[in-house]
């Protein structure tokens, strides 16, 4: 038996550049090129410029930058020299790279892995990047774990570029000097991308999504300026944890600030699990020897039910476009890179197993710079890679939906509610057409309404959390419950007469809305899609006088809690922004509890009567004077 060989003499062994190494490649072979940041770019080059020497080599990747040394590939050959197979484009779409769209291989990413191993797709030779080995002879993929791990474990031939930049992250990163059969040193800078320019858009989707991550979540993100600035958005929340496909300067921040702390995560306790790493290069660094982060594999990281084991586990990825039943596309956008599609629907699936799990898809509500909305009618020449049965939260600029276990007519509506305005009576029209809603229903001013999310506000009211917000078109059922359960006394109080029914056509006007002249708030408690509406305030604007009439009516366990006072505070703030001259109160002498609340405004109350009705009124003009101390 031959003695085995010390490792650090095999490293010596084989030592070689970088020609000699890719000589080893035989034409018709299938190449593998560790992904993104981690791609080896001094072996990519050298392939690049032996490319005459090969026919039908298959390149084999996950995904890369549009700037990376892969897309010299593309640029040099010919259709005979090399086939460039991805399991995700990326934002990599040069005319020549986009020409290669037929070999992209749809998969989730946890299963890609198994794919190599079991050899049912094998990979004859596999180009990595790795750090320099430690006193045991293990290297670390470093930034590139996810399925550069099992390519180098399955391939014939491994060629590792060593690189003293490529940090030694902690998990199932290594590969040892005997495992590998080609050795190249060569230090560059590794790959890395810069901060995502400021989008005002982004920002907005960012403050809808902030409002339904609690402490304590555990997150995944995709890569992107949207995702960047809802990180950015969290950083008034606590013990956050971190499960995700990759790594962000974002991430960083937050664990800096200590907003990440994986405290509260319920699997993998202190640890932030990742499988790849995209960012600076003061990020790399971060992640050398840091003993509280750990990269596994994909099928590891991305296995739903490795996810499901988190608490409070919240997906949020980058959608390209949704059809109006839910179904969603998904590709590379703007400032988005890669959306991390392969392993979307890995998370999403994922996060629906895990305790108060919550998975989040953002896309701007419109492309090719407003020309066109980003939810259409129905996706007919689009690959679909969330079907409508896996989306739960949806956001835009103009808002967040959930439609988890809602109807297509539902969806629809909700989905219209949160479209740029300007396509909101195309997308109605066409809703109506396809017979998703009701063809009797009429297109109001609710549907083309900005939504004012400044008046959004969580009140803890005995220690339960209120969400006090203005309505929206998909809150009808709730509100129609609301009033269905008031008693009879409330009713009549409300609506001036014994009412036993709250139907479309009766109250339309409580949640068709234009949030200026005739606006509706709510307060609901519960989840987000979910809750429960406990009270409803509400003004209409007189255009003859410039005054807005108010009204409203809270469900008997809620009263005497304030939140009467609450919503009218709410109604006044946005009437005076809206430019109404004041408010307008019609109740009856006896109500003294509305007689009480409408002179708690700032403002000096009028009275008068009319027949046997009590009218209440005060001007934003004529503030109340303050009280002598």
């Amino acid at each position: 038996m031959a003695k085995p060989i010390y490792w650090a003499d095999g490293y010596v062994d084989k030592l070689c550049d970088a020609k000699d190494a890719i000589s080893k490649i035989r034409p018709g072979q299938r190449v593998f090129i560790s992904s993104s940041c981690g791609e080896p770019q001094h072996l990519v080059k050298e392939l690049s410029n032996l490319s005459s020497r090969f026919t039908d080599l298959e390149i084999v990747r996950l995904l890369s930058l549009e700037s990376t040394p892969i897309t010299l590939i593309a640029n040099r050959s010919h259709s005979q020299q090399f086939n460039i197979r991805s399991f995700y484009l990326g934002s990599a779409k040069p005319k020549l790279i986009s020409k290669n769209a037929r070999f992209i291989t749809p998969i989730n990413l946890s299963q890609i892995p198994r794919l190599f191993k079991t050899r049912r797709f094998p990979i004859n030779a596999a180009l990595i990047q790795v750090s320099p080995p430690d006193d045991f002879g293990w290297m670390s993929l470093g930034i590139s774990v996810d399925i550069s791990k099992a390519a180098a474990e399955s391939a014939d031939l491994v060629i590792a570029q060593v690189n003293p930049r490529m940090p030694r992250v902690l998990g199932q990163s290594f590969i040892h000097v005997n495992d590998v059969d080609h050795i190249v040193e060569h230090e560059e800078e590794l790959l890395s991308i810069q901060e995502m320019p400021e989008i005002e858009s982004a920002n907005t989707i960012a403050r809808h999504i902030s409002r339904v991550i609690e402490d304590g979540s555990t997150l995944q993100t995709s890569l992107g300026a949207t995702i960047n600035a809802t990180l950015l958005c969290l950083a008034d929340k606590n013990d956050l944890g971190i499960h995700t496909q990759y790594l962000t300067d974002g991430i960083m921040r937050l664990v800096s600030m200590g907003v990440v702390t994986n405290r509260a995560k319920g699997f993998n306790d202190g640890k932030l699990v990742a499988s790849s790493a995209v960012g600076s290069t003061t990020f790399y660094d971060f992640l050398d020897d840091n003993p509280a982060i750990e990269f596994h594999p994909s099928d590891y990281v991305n296995d739903p039910r490795v996810i499901s084991r988190h608490s409070n586990m919240v997906s949020m990825n980058t959608a390209m476009a949704i059809d109006l039943t839910g179904q969603v596309a998904a590709d590379a956008l703007p400032y988005n890179n890669f959306t991390g599609v392969n392993g979307m629907l890995d998370f999403i699936r994922g996060t629906a197993m895990s305790p108060n799990g919550k998975s989040v898809l953002m896309l701007t509500a419109t492309a090719d710079q407003g020309k066109e909305s980003r939810i259409v009618p129905f996706l007919e020449d689009t690959a679909v890679v969330v079907p409508r049965g896996d989306v739960q939260y949806v956001v835009t600029e103009f808002g967040i939906v959930n439609l988890f276990g809602k109807s297509i007519q539902e969806r629809a509506l909700a989905l219209i509610s949160i479209a740029h305005p300007d396509f909101r009576d195309y997308l109605f029209e066409q809703a109506k057409k396809r017979d998703f809603i009701d063809i009797s229903r009429k297109l109001k001013e609710s549907i083309r309404g900005v939504y004012p999310l400044k008046l959004e506000e969580v009140v803890k009211i005995n220690n339960i959390p209120v969400t006090f917000r203005p309505a929206k078109t998909v809150d009808e059922r709730r509100i129609q419950e609301h009033y269905y359960t008031m008693n009879r006394k409330d009713v009549i109080s409300r609506f001036f007469h014994e009412k036993k029914s709250f139907v479309h056509d009766q109250i339309e006007g409580t949640f068709e809305i234009d949030y200026i002249n005739d606006l509706t708030i709510v307060a609901i408690v519960g989840e987000v899609g979910f809750g429960k509406v406990i009270a409803v305030g509400e003004y209409l604007r007189n255009p003859v006088v410039n005054m807005a009439e108010i009204a409203f009516s809270v469900s008997t366990e809620w009263q005497g809690k304030g939140i009467a006072r609450l919503l009218q505070t709410k109604l006044a703030e946005a009437a005076r922004l809206n430019g109404i001259k004041g408010l307008v109160a019609y109740t009856s002498p006896q109500n003294r509890g509305m007689i009480r609340l409408f002179n708690t405004l700032p403002y000096e109350v009028s009275t008068e009567y009319d027949e046997d009705m009590l009218i209440l009124s005060c001007l934003f003009s004529t503030p109340k004077e303050k009280e002598a101390q």
